[in-house]
């Protein structure tokens, strides 16, 4: 992603369904309309994965990307890899050999018809990985010029500066999951000395990490999947809902907006990722990807009080 992208589109929710069957045409025209939402918003960055919807997910992306002439050169593409999905014979795994990394960008450039890569990202640690043979096949493909940037994504500090000692090129991004109701991203600064820091498990010291070493924070399940605005269960929620509408509805603008302004508003500079394949949702947050965070040092408290449904130690 580019430095001035505040906010990438995720294409998880793109393809069809959750099983290897052929997608269709209408799965094609859903992701046509999901990209055009985006873009119509101000929204020039894509992220995948290469096991969204067993690759389809990618392949639909490609699909549209075939059809829309001079698309491809306004976009950033970034996808990930190192996680097999489980099948009949084996368990679901992470897996981010160097010969598999390799292997997965090539089917990835297959399905998205493209020549490279913008942004490759580790999917998720793998416990039995070789960080040389990780970074081998990193440097490699960075010099055939298939991928043009790396990140990783549900990493800690202590993972990321691991790989990054391997490195000549600069790890980019770490996408995590943040929101105004995962989190543990924030609190895990704040509950220490607490009893309730023993039930955190955010590695400490990963925002300020990435702050200093220019590693750029995405967040993915950045609307909370539509706890606060649209499915509250539960009474911290409906307070929150209640707040995020009043505080739109002052500022001129959408909850979903609002929502990840309040992202945002940390100074840890933070992309959110949206992941609805919902036209009108996503150009509901169009005010994020083109306006400046407008949330006050006493409104994004009242938001995470609000959402923690209990006081601050």
């Amino acid at each position: 992603m580019a430095d001035d992208d505040r906010v990438l589109y995720g294409c998880m929710g793109l393809g069809g369904s959750w099983d290897p069957e052929p997608y269709g045409p209408a799965d094609i025209d859903a992701a046509a309309a999901a990209v055009e939402a985006a873009l119509d918003s101000g929204i020039t960055a894509f992220d995948h994965a290469d096991i969204y919807r067993h690759g389809k997910s990618e392949a639909v992306f490609g699909e549209v990307l075939a059809r829309t002439p001079g698309l491809r050169e306004r976009i950033t593409l970034q996808t990930k890899c190192g996680i097999r999905l489980g099948a009949e014979d084996r368990p679901g795994m992470y897996d981010l050999r160097g010969q598999t990394i390799t292997r997965r960008v090539e089917e990835s450039l297959t399905r998205l018809r493209t020549d490279v890569i913008d942004v490759l990202l580790l999917h998720r640690p793998d416990p039995l990985a070789d960080v040389d043979s990780i970074a081998s096949a990193l440097t490699s493909l960075h010099r055939q010029g298939l991928v043009r940037r790396f990140g990783v994504s549900n990493m800690g500090a202590a993972q990321i500066a691991h790989l990054q000692a391997r490195l000549d090129q600069p790890l980019v991004a770490n996408q995590l999951e943040m929101s105004l109701h995962s989190r543990d991203w924030v609190e895990a600064g704040v509950l220490l000395n607490t009893p309730a820091s023993a039930a955190g498990g955010f590695p400490f010291g990963t925002l300020e990490h990435c702050r200093d070493h220019g590693v750029r924070l995405q967040a993915w399940g950045a609307l909370a999947q539509g706890r606060f605005t649209g499915r509250q269960q539960t009474p911290a929620e409906r307070a929150t809902a209640g707040l995020l509408a009043e505080l739109a509805r002052r500022k001129g603008t959408t909850p979903e907006t609002v929502l990840l302004w309040w992202l945002m508003r940390h100074p840890s500079r933070i992309a959110p990722v949206i992941g609805t394949a919902c036209p009108d949702r996503i150009r509901a947050c169009r005010d994020a990807a083109v306006r400046e965070p407008d949330l006050t040092h006493e409104e994004w408290y009242e938001l995470w009080v609000t959402a923690r449904g209990v006081p601050l130690p």
